[in-house]
């Protein structure tokens, strides 16, 4: 099941979870407020339909409850990525990243990370070819 993709909001919640862990409603509102002013009752109605959504995990077993994050920070920013990707950029990584580098500076330590993943990808897809051609050796 695909998870829906979250709001600004609801994005702001899963910070807190994802830098927090398992937490209840007053403290995931605790630290929203410290940003911004925000209702009790808005940050448990925005949990409730995130529950729904599949968003969060709720665990009743406690007379508070707590939530929990379903995927991992990680999990969603690769979400986030690949609906940006089909819909903003047809589909193409390098149309991606090079706005991405076109809009915003880059720091020395973020383009030599990513010339890490690329030198990674590199190696990977040369190991690839060469398992790839050894395969068709053996027919």
């Amino acid at each position: 099941m695909l998870t829906p993709r979250p709001t600004d909001a609801e994005l702001g919640i899963l910070r807190v979870l994802w830098e927090r862990g398992p937490s209840t409603v007053r403290q995931v509102h605790d630290v929203l407020s410290r940003e911004r002013p925000t209702a009790y009752t808005t940050a448990l109605k925005l949990m409730q339909i995130m529950t729904e959504k599949g968003l969060v995990r709720r665990d009743e077993s406690d007379r508070t409850h707590i939530y929990h994050a379903r995927l991992t920070e990680e999990q969603t920013q690769r979400q986030l990525i690949h609906d940006l990707l089909d819909r903003a950029f047809g589909g193409s990584s390098s149309k991606l990243v090079m706005q991405a580098l076109a809009t915003t500076r880059a720091s020395a330590e973020d383009l030599a990370e990513i010339r890490r993943l690329l030198d990674g990808r590199k190696g990977r897809g040369r190991a690839e070819s060469k398992h790839e051609d050894t395969d068709h050796d053996r027919d």
